[in-house]
């Protein structure tokens, strides 16, 4: 098994059993990945499909956000200011469940 990983832009890109495929040619997977994703790359491995293609398998660096409610009109962040009654409505607001994706 051949398998080489080229640093690009910081961006690990593992090509695995790949013959003839230069570090140009994943420099070109990059750029186009990069183009078509809006969230920075974290790594890319390159493989060859069963079609006789090229797979790409990539991972996003995914951005850090804070919670956000919105409770009554208002987008917030923290209840740290709110006074008693308006902690007292959020508290009795019935809670919804966030779907999670499974670990395959």
């Amino acid at each position: 098994m051949t398998e080489i990983t080229y640093l690009i832009d910081e961006v690990p890109v593992t090509v695995s059993e790949l013959e003839g495929f230069s570090r140009e040619d994943a420099e070109r997977c990059l750029a186009n990945l990069k183009e078509e994703e809006m969230l920075p790359i974290k790594k890319v491995k390159l493989t060859p499909a069963p079609d006789g293609k090229i797979a790409v398998d990539y991972d996003l660096i995914q951005p850090k956000f804070e919670r956000i409610r919105r409770i009554t009109g208002y987008l917030v962040g923290s209840l740290d200011r709110w006074n008693d009654s308006k902690k007292a409505e959020e508290s009795e607001r019935v809670k919804h469940e966030l779907c999670k994706k499974s670990a395959d």
